[in-house]
C-alpha cells in the first residue's frame, strides 16, 4: 500500500508559506527524531534554497528517539551548507529557550529593534511545532493535539521588539515518493487514519523492530521473538492482548492489535527506537534507484 495524504488545505498553507518566506530570516524545520530524512518535507527545502534562507533543524521528540541514532542524524545533517542541527524535546520548556539564540546566530544582521530577527516554524504534521510555539511563548498560544493537521492558518507571534515567529500549518507533500518513507510517516502518527491501513503500518514497524530492536517487542508483550517475521508479531501481540473478533470464536482481531502496538511505539512505551539512520537511508535510496537495462542489441 502506498501511502499518500494531501489534504486541500494543504495547497493554500504551501502558497502562504511561500510568501511569508519573502519576509523570514531563519526558517525553523521540525522534524521527527525517530524519523529525521522521511519527515523532512522537500516543499520546505525547495522554499528555503529559493530565498536561501538558513534553517535551524530540530529533531523533535528526541527523547523517543535512540540517543545513538540521533547523534549520526546531527552530524549528517551539520555537515550540510546552511544548516544547524539539534535534538530536542519541545515538551520541555527548557530545551526551547535555546532557540531564539540559535536562530540569532543564524542571522547575526538582524539584532535590535528596526530590523528584529523574523523566524518561521514549518514541518510536516502532528511533529510538535504548536508545543514548540507555545514553549517559546511561555503561554498557550496554540492548538495541540493528538491527531495530525490540528493547526490549519498561519500564526504571528512577536516573542520580543527584537524577535518575531511565525507557526505554519503541517504540510505534506503531493506524492510521498517512496513507500517505506509513507510507511514511516504513518507509523509515526504524522498522516490521517483515513490514508493508512493500521495492520500494514503494524506489519512494517515489527519489521524493523525484530531487525534493529527485537528486545523492544520481547520486553513489553513478554514474547519469545526468535525466528519470528512480521506478521508472527502482529499475530502474538494479538494473543497476548486477547485481541479476538467478538462472536468468531479464536479470529485474531489484528486492527485492534496493530492499533495497540502502534500507540504503544508513538508513546514511547517500546523504548527510544529510530525507524531510519544515515546509512539505512542511502541504502533505501540506492535499492530504489532504477536498474539500467542492458543493451540486448549491441553495436
Amino acid at each position: 500500500m502506498a501511502i499518500q495524504w494531501y489534504p486541500g488545505h494543504m495547497t493554500q498553507a504551501r502558497k502562504k508559506a511561500a510568501e511569508t518566506m519573502a519576509q523570514t530570516d531563519v526558517v525553523i524545520e521540525v522534524v521527527d527524531a525517530r524519523i529525521p530524512e522521511a519527515s523532512c518535507n522537500p516543499m520546505i527545502h525547495e522554499l528555503r534554497r529559493h530565498r536561501q534562507r538558513p534553517c535551524l533543524k530540530l529533531l523533535n521528540k528526541a527523547d523517543l528517539a535512540d540517543p545513538v541514532v540521533t547523534r549520526t542524524w546531527l552530524d549528517h545533517f551539520n555537515a550540510q551548507e546552511g544548516i544547524k542541527a539539534v535534538a530536542i524535546s519541545c515538551k520541555k520548556p527548557g530545551e526551547a529557550k535555546r532557540i531564539p539564540a540559535l536562530c540569532q546566530a543564524l542571522a547575526p544582521h538582524r539584532d535590535d529593534n528596526l530590523k528584529p530577527l523574523r523566524m518561521m516554524i514549518m514541518g510536516i504534521p502532528n511533529v510538535g511545532k504548536s508545543t514548540l510555539l507555545n514553549a517559546l511563548g511561555q503561554r498557550r498560544l496554540a492548538a495541540v493535539g493528538d491527531e495530525p493537521a490540528v493547526t490549519k492558518t498561519q500564526q504571528r507571534i512577536e516573542l520580543s521588539p527584537r524577535q518575531v515567529i511565525v507557526d505554519t500549518p503541517g504540510m505534506l507533500w503531493p506524492k510521498i515518493e517512496y513507500p517505506s518513507d509513507g510507511l514511516m510517516l504513518a507509523a509515526c502518527h504524522a498522516v490521517g487514519r483515513n490514508a493508512m491501513i493500521d495492520e500494514e503500518v503494524a506489519i512494517f514497524l515489527a519489521g524493523i523492530l525484530l531487525a534493529r530492536y527485537p528486545a523492544a517487542i520481547a520486553t513489553r508483550y513478554r514474547l519469545d521473538t526468535s525466528g519470528m517475521d512480521a506478521v508472527d508479531a502482529v499475530e502474538a501481540i494479538a494473543r497476548q492482548r486477547a485481541c479476538f473478533v467478538k462472536g468468531r470464536g479464536n479470529e485474531l482481531d489484528l486492527e485492534r492489535a496493530a492499533m495497540i502496538f502502534l500507540t504503544d511505539f508513538r508513546d514511547g512505551l517500546l523504548g527510544r527506537i529510530s525507524l531510519e539512520t544515515p546509512s539505512s537511508r542511502a541504502h533505501m535510496l540506492m535499492a530504489a534507484e532504477p536498474q539500467e537495462t542492458p543493451d540486448d542489441d549491441p553495436q
